[in-house]
């Protein structure tokens, strides 16, 4: 039987600080989706901005909702500080907030987490690009004089 239970996570960093930047972006945007796989849970998107990060998941039916967010928030600030991903620990503010998302209205989840950059243009990451949620790879082109990342092909 295939699982449909997806999820709308959130959490933020300890008083709002702006510690995500673009190399804390992609120690978290690989993190996160290795850690959601071995709870059985897919991160269908991710959406970060300085201090707050976005979980679009699909999650299976005995995945156990705290020791997920324990394993991706407590995980990861231990992890980044100790691989030091981060130019300053990486500290999350306590708790969450996780909201089931129906089918009907993925889309629409997907969207509003991919687009947290354009919600919030004062805390965006420049140069982050989230992961392929299949390939995990980024599809992202430098592009030269005017110093920004586009995602897909690019043809002057």
């Amino acid at each position: 039987m295939r699982h449909r239970i997806y999820a709308h996570v959130v959490w933020t960093t300890r008083g709002r600080a702006r510690f995500i930047d673009l190399r804390v972006a992609r120690f978290l945007d690989r993190f996160l989706r290795d850690v959601a796989r071995q709870e059985r849970t897919l991160v269908l998107e991710a959406g970060m901005v300085q201090n707050h990060v976005h979980l679009l998941i699909r999650q299976h039916p005995t995945t156990s909702i705290p020791r997920l967010l324990q394993r991706l928030k407590g995980g990861s600030a231990v992890v980044a500080d100790k691989e030091r991903h981060a130019s300053v620990p990486l500290r999350w503010a306590r708790g969450y907030t996780i909201e089931s998302v129906g089918k009907n209205t993925l889309a629409d989840a997907r969207a509003y987490v991919r687009d947290q950059p354009r919600r919030h243009p004062d805390l965006a990451i420049p140069g982050w690009v989230p992961a392929d949620p299949v390939t995990g790879t980024r599809e992202e082109e430098w592009i030269g004089e005017n110093r920004t990342w586009i995602r897909g092909r690019h043809d002057p």
